[in-house]
C-alpha cells in the first residue's frame, strides 16, 4: 500500500499536468472558491455543492490550487485503502490471470481508477465513500461509523448513486446465503430504506423529476435529451439508437482503440481491453449457479454495479464522460471475478487435497499390509 501511495500520487502529477493543458472541472471548483464570499455551512448541499463545501475549509486555510488537488488525491488513495481491505478481508485467496499476472495487484494498478481519483472532483470523493460502504457494510455492527459515513458522502455527492447502492445492499442482504441475524437484517433495511424515502427528492431533483406524475415517461424524456447534448461534444457517441446490450458494452468498454478520442483514450484503450479480457473470465455456464449461492456482499456488489451501469447507459454519449463517470463501478464486477475465480481455485485445491489424501492412505496401508506379512 505504501508502493501504490506513490503510484497514485504520480497520478496526481499526471492529472496537474493534464488539468494545465486542457479544461479541467478541478479549475472550476477552485474557482468557485476563490469567487466565494458567503458562509461555509451556505455551500452545504448536493452535488457540486458538497464539493465545494468540502474544500473551502481548505482554501481559507491557505491552500492553492495545487495543496487543494493533493488533499482530494489523497481521499482517493484513502477509498483504495477500503478496496484493499474489503478485497483482502473477504478474498484471502491469491488468483493468476493471463497465467503471469496477480490479480488484485493489477485491479488496484489500473491507470483509469487512479486518474479520474486525483484530484479535486466529485471522483476522488466518492470513490472514497463508496469503498468506505462496502468495506463496513460487511460487518455492519462494529463499522457503523464508516457505514454511516460512507453513505453520508455517496448520498450527497450523487443521489441517484445513493439509491443503486442501497438497492444493491437489501437486494444482496435479502438472498444471501449466509444466515444473518434477524436484528442485523432489520437494522439495514430500517436505515436504507428511510434513507431512500427522506432523500427521494433529491434523486429524483438529479433527473428534475421532483413532483412528476409520470416518473417512466418524463425519465425517458430527460434520458433522450441529455443523450442528444452530450453526444454533440467532441467524443460524442449516439447511444439513443443502440440497444441495450451495446450501451452496456459502450459504458463499460469503450473507447477501444478504433474509437480513442485522444491519447488519453488511447492510454484508456488499452485498460478496456484488460476489462473485457476480465469479463470474458465469468462468461461461463457456471456463473448463474455461483451468483445465486454467493454471499450477500458478492450479490450487493453485482446489483450496484449493473444497475448503476443500466441507468447511466441512458444518460452518457460522451466518451471522455464515460471513462470518467465508470470509475465509480468497476471495482465492483472486479471483486465479483476475483471472487469468483478465487472460488474455482479453493474448490480445485480442496479437489486435489483429497486426491493427495487417498493417495497417501492408500500408500500407508500397503506400507502396513507388507509389513504385516
Amino acid at each position: 500500500m505504501n508502493m501504490l501511495y506513490f503510484y497514485h500520487i504520480f497520478f496526481y502529477c499526471v492529472y496537474l499536468w493534464y488539468a494545465y493543458n486542457n479544461p479541467s472541472d478541478s479549475k472550476n471548483y477552485f474557482g468557485n472558491l476563490k469567487d466565494y464570499t458567503g458562509k461555509w455551512l451556505d455551500l452545504f448541499g448536493t452535488d457540486t455543492s458538497f464539493i465545494n463545501f468540502i474544500s473551502y475549509p481548505f482554501y481559507v486555510l491557505g491552500f492553492n490550487y495545487e495543496m487543494i488537488m493533493l488533499t482530494f488525491a489523497w481521499f482517493g488513495y484513502l477509498g483504495f485503502l477500503y478496496a484493499y481491505l474489503f478485497f483482502r478481508e473477504n478474498i484471502p485467496v491469491k488468483v493468476k490471470v493471463f497465467k503471469r499476472f496477480d490479480l488484485f495487484t493489477l485491479i488496484l494498478l489500473f491507470p483509469n481508477m487512479h486518474f479520474w481519483t486525483a484530484s479535486l472532483g466529485k471522483g476522488s470523493a466518492i470513490f472514497l465513500g463508496l469503498m468506505m460502504f462496502s468495506y463496513a457494510i460487511v460487518k455492519p455492527g462494529s463499522r457503523v461509523f464508516l457505514l454511516v459515513l460512507g453513505s453520508f458522502i455517496i448520498y450527497f455527492i450523487r443521489p441517484h448513486v445513493f439509491l443503486f447502492v442501497a438497492l444493491g445492499t437489501v437486494l444482496g442482504y435479502m438472498s444471501g446465503q449466509e444466515k444473518i441475524s434477524f436484528r442485523r437484517k432489520l437494522l439495514i433495511y430500517t436505515a436504507l430504506i428511510t434513507g431512500l424515502y427522506l432523500a427521494q427528492d433529491a434523486i429524483l431533483a438529479v433527473v428534475d423529476l421532483e413532483g412528476s406524475d409520470n416518473l417512466v415517461g418524463d425519465f425517458e424524456d430527460f434520458s433522450e435529451i441529455r443523450s442528444k447534448d452530450l453526444s454533440s461534444a467532441g467524443s460524442g457517441v449516439d447511444m439513443a439508437s443502440y440497444p441495450l446490450p451495446l450501451k452496456l458494452f459502450t459504458f463499460w468498454f469503450r473507447p477501444l482503440f478504433f474509437d480513442a478520442p485522444n491519447f488519453l483514450g488511447i492510454i484508456t484503450s488499452f485498460e478496456n481491453l484488460l476489462y473485457l479480457l476480465l469479463f470474458f473470465k465469468i462468461l461461463k455456464k457456471d456463473f448463474v449457479k455461483f451468483l445465486r449461492k454467493s454471499p450477500s456482499f458478492i450479490k450487493m456488489s453485482f446489483v450496484v454495479f449493473l444497475s448503476t451501469s443500466f441507468a447511466m447507459t441512458f444518460v452518457m454519449s460522451n466518451l471522455g464522460i464515460i471513462m470518467r463517470q465508470k470509475s465509480m463501478v468497476m471495482y465492483y464486477i472486479f471483486f465479483v471475478i476475483y471472487y469468483y475465480l478465487a472460488e474455482k481455485k479453493y474448490k480445485k485445491y480442496l479437489v486435489q487435497k483429497k486426491k493427495m489424501e487417498r493417495i497417501n492412505k492408500s500408500k500407508e496401508l500397503q506400507k502396513l499390509a507388507i509389513s504385516g506379512s
